[in-house]
């Protein structure tokens, strides 16, 4: 099979790239290297690699040529960045996106998996949050990648180009983000344990996050890319564990050595995901749980 991933040197993506190119498959990479949040970018050598951005669609169109899937994760990812500017998330998560879908449909490419995110839920719905829910989205990111959706959805309806959406609940693992105040809590703890500085908690720490690993997210975008299987066609689809952890309680699997910062504006409270309809479509299950991959992290230090 042969595909091409946006945003395959970064966190999610190049994790997806390496597990193509293990299974047989031809890829190519595309990614801007744009994010300040990446201490380095993973280029898997046995890929065909571009750095380009996917808001450039001539240099991009030609790349599409003869692909079967299209993994669609490079994004403006970050909800604090977006709040300060949101031409980043407009740029990129918008009129990247359309770019990627009009240049997979005019190339005729079989399927697009689109990552979007469990912060299309927002403060209102009240969890396990499940794909039916309406939107609640309180901030720029949340609303460009929702957008996102929308477009992918109507490009399935409207020019029958097959489309997946994604929605990942707080990714984790190999390779995650660790520099700057925005990275994902995860890799600021670690980092900052590495460090030997106390940990940052935002807020009192009770919010609730479900933790999803890298290698089950990669698990479902593989199971998206099995064309015989139509049921995840035209789908949202839920990404998540179905357990969450707080804050405060990851702080303390990792260090007791932490301090409080004030609450960040546009960020739910509680993220926990109904995991009824991956487990329904893909035979889907999670594998790694977040207290025993942190532990061997800890572990590693030792």
């Amino acid at each position: 099979m042969k595909c091409l991933v946006t945003g395959g040197a970064g966190f999610i993506g190049s994790n997806l790239v390496d597990r193509l190119i293990n299974e047989g498959h031809q890829v190519i990479v595309i990614d801007n290297e744009s994010s300040d949040a990446h201490e380095e970018f993973y280029w898997n050598e046995k890929a065909e690699n571009h750095k380009l951005d996917i808001c450039d669609y001539e240099n991009i169109y030609d790349l599409f040529e003869g692909v079967d899937v299209v993994f669609h994760l490079a994004a403006e990812a970050r909800i604090q960045p977006t709040i300060v500017n949101p031409r980043l998330a407009v740029n990129s998560n918008v009129i990247g996106t359309f770019n990627i879908l009009e240049a997979a449909r005019h190339q005729n490419v079989k399927r697009v998996v689109y990552s979007s995110t469990s912060s299309a839920y927002g403060l209102k719905n009240k969890p396990p949050l499940s794909e039916e829910m309406k939107k609640d989205c309180l901030n720029p990111y949340s609303v460009t990648k929702t957008c996102g959706e929308e477009m992918a959805l109507m490009y399935s309806s409207l020019y029958n180009l097959e489309t997946v959406v994604f929605r990942y609940f707080n990714v984790y693992g190999n390779r995650q983000p660790l520099k700057g105040q925005y990275a994902p809590v995860v890799g600021i703890f670690l980092r900052q344990r590495g460090q030997k500085t106390p940990l940052t908690i935002v807020g009192d720490g009770t919010q609730r996050r479900d933790f999803t690993h890298v290698d089950d997210i990669v698990e479902a975008n593989i199971r998206a890319s099995d064309l015989l299987n139509s049921k995840c066609v035209g789908e949202i689809i839920n990404v998540g564990t179905g357990i969450n952890h707080s804050i405060l309680e990851l702080a303390e699997l990792i260090d007791d050595n932490h301090v409080y910062l004030k609450s960040r504006r546009g960020e739910a409270e509680v993220t926990l995901a109904s995991t009824k309809k991956i487990f329904q479509v893909f035979n889907w299950k999670p594998k790694n749980k977040l207290t025993t991959w942190v532990k061997k992290q800890i572990n590693k230090e030792l």
